[in-house]
């Protein structure tokens, strides 16, 4: 009897579901949805089909790559710099050129606080309010190492620097709190104050610079992710979030304490406490990254009773299918 499963191995058949996945699901956008929500669209009739399948082949070849546990990390920089590269460009098009490069064709401030101080300021939701819920529904912190616009920057400063063992703060959990809790009870005290939009921008620009400013000073000497994982409140988010979703990365008992997998974490999540206690901390994004480092093959992915290849599988096809969904998506 023929079967699939025996002809292609593992990295085509997950190629060839991401490229049906992000067909569907952008096919029914495209067919479905009254307003343009595809850019092509807005070009030519017809035109967000052709971005449907483009994308659905990124999406596949990506994936292909990944699967290989020595191109992650690379092929994860890659795509993620793609994104963010795209999710900047159509901004600046938006701005510079005309607003048919902007989803609503009304600009909203780029600032990862924005989706959640956004929201409570205007008293509505916005769609990357609700592809950010989606994606911590279907693969849990996947928006912090695959989708964030700012992450990927802060991801390129940080290889600047060497990663030490030390970890970044002593209390991560508490300065973490503290400033999400800072942009909630702000974005609502302008709110309920009626401070004017003009106002509210600026101080959500100036979020977003001093966030820009950690990246490019802080990040790069430190060699980990700093405005990741101590000053976005989205990221504070998506670290509490994260645990309504079953996908998660354990340490087994193989694990010798080499601490060469702290090395490669950016999210500075494998510290020796971590490790200690057989999984990441809190800050974890299942990027993967550290996998390779691991000589024993101790780090590995558990999705309820899936063995750890299939529950990595399973994560690579959902957080890859939302990243390549997104980049036809998620604009300003």
């Amino acid at each position: 009897m023929f079967s699939l499963s025996k002809l292609l191995p593992v990295k085509l058949r997950l190629s060839f579901l991401v490229f049906l996945t992000v067909t569907f699901v952008l096919g029914m956008v495209q067919s479905k949805v009254d307003t343009k929500m595809l850019l092509f669209e807005r070009f030519f009739k017809n035109g967000g089909w052709v971005e449907v399948f483009l994308v659905a082949v990124y999406g596949a070849v990506i994936i292909y790559f990944m699967h290989d546990i020595r191109k992650t990390a690379r092929w994860r920089v890659i795509s993620w710099t793609v994104f963010s590269v795209w999710f900047f460009l159509q901004l600046f098009l938006g701005i510079l050129v005309d607003e048919i490069f902007l989803l609503t064709g009304k600009l909203h401030l780029p600032v990862p606080a924005m989706i959640i101080g956004g929201p409570l300021y205007r008293g509505q939701l916005s769609i990357m309010t609700l592809l950010f819920i989606s994606t911590i529904i279907l693969s849990g912190p996947a928006w912090c190492s695959h989708l964030c616009y700012f992450g990927a920057i802060d991801g390129y400063f940080s290889k600047k620097g060497k990663a030490k063992i030390k970890p970044l703060v002593k209390k991560p959990v508490a300065l973490k709190s503290s400033l999400l809790a800072i942009v909630v009870f702000s974005s609502l005290v302008m709110k309920w104050t009626g401070v004017q939009n003009f106002a509210a921008t600026i101080a959500g620009l100036a979020f977003g610079t001093l966030g820009l400013l950690i990246i490019i000073f802080v990040s790069a000497k430190k060699g980990k992710m700093v405005h990741c994982v101590t000053y976005c409140p989205i990221g504070t988010m998506v670290n509490y979030l994260k645990f309504i979703n079953p996908f998660r990365l354990k340490i087994d008992n193989s694990c010798t304490r080499c601490m060469a997998c702290t090395a490669t974490c950016r999210y500075d999540a494998l510290n020796l406490m971590d490790i200690e206690n057989k999984k990441p901390g809190i800050t974890c994004t299942l990027c993967g990254d550290c996998l390779v480092s691991c000589n024993t093959n101790a780090i590995r992915y558990s999705f309820l009773r899936l063995k750890p290849q299939n529950a990595r599988n399973l994560y690579l096809f959902l957080s890859i299918s939302l990243h390549a969904i997104f980049m036809a998506m998620g604009r300003i």
